[in-house]
């Protein structure tokens, strides 16, 4: 029997939670139907197949590490706010090891509600950046290595990657000191 209520929100919410549990990569549209108690021909009323679902959770991960990044630097600046931002960072991918995947997926031009979290996850960050006096080409130059480091940090430290016997914690707050730094002298042309 289909389940009452049963819409596309509700099929990505109930994705992107059994992402968490299980990982992005690891989420088929099988499971999620036997999860959602449905016929897996139930789902494609809902979307389309598994690369729509991995679009639809993708832009959902977006918003939410979005709207997690803008509270955090809300009324700091410079290195307070770039502390906030990152941290609020890796609080998401630590509390959304399944979603935080997907936020990596470029946004499809065709959806405009990830179109749309992207560009608030970025601008996020160049708002922090402009703290920094970092506009224009130095603002995209600056964005791109802030987010290699982050998202590098976080996907090794989720994979395991740091097995040397010291204090993961310490090691970001380093990482974040260190951009920081990078970030006041930061040697752009300022185009």
């Amino acid at each position: 029997m289909p389940r009452v209520g049963l819409n596309q929100q509700t099929v990505v919410r109930e994705a992107a939670r059994l992402a968490d549990e299980v990982g992005f990569s690891q989420l088929t549209l099988a499971a999620l139907a036997n999860r959602l108690g449905v016929a897996l021909p139930s789902l494609y009323k809902h979307v389309r197949g598994a690369d729509a679902l991995a679009q639809k959770l993708a832009a959902l991960a977006t918003a939410e590490l979005a709207t997690e990044m803008t509270t955090a630097a809300v009324g700091r600046s410079g290195g307070d706010a770039l502390r906030a931002m990152a941290n609020a960072y890796r609080g998401y991918a630590h509390r959304h090891p399944g979603r935080y995947p997907a936020t990596q997926r470029v946004p499809d031009p065709a959806d405009p509600e990830h179109v749309e979290a992207g560009e608030r996850a970025v601008g996020a960050v160049v708002a922090v950046l402009r703290g920094y006096g970092l506009t224009g080409d130095d603002a995209v130059d600056a964005t791109r290595a802030l987010r290699s480091a982050l998202h590098g940090f976080v996907t090794l430290e989720a994979a395991g990657g740091f097995g040397m016997p010291r204090d993961v914690d310490r090691s970001y707050q380093q990482l974040i000191a260190s951009m920081d730094i990078s970030f006041r002298s930061w040697p752009g042309t300022g185009a």
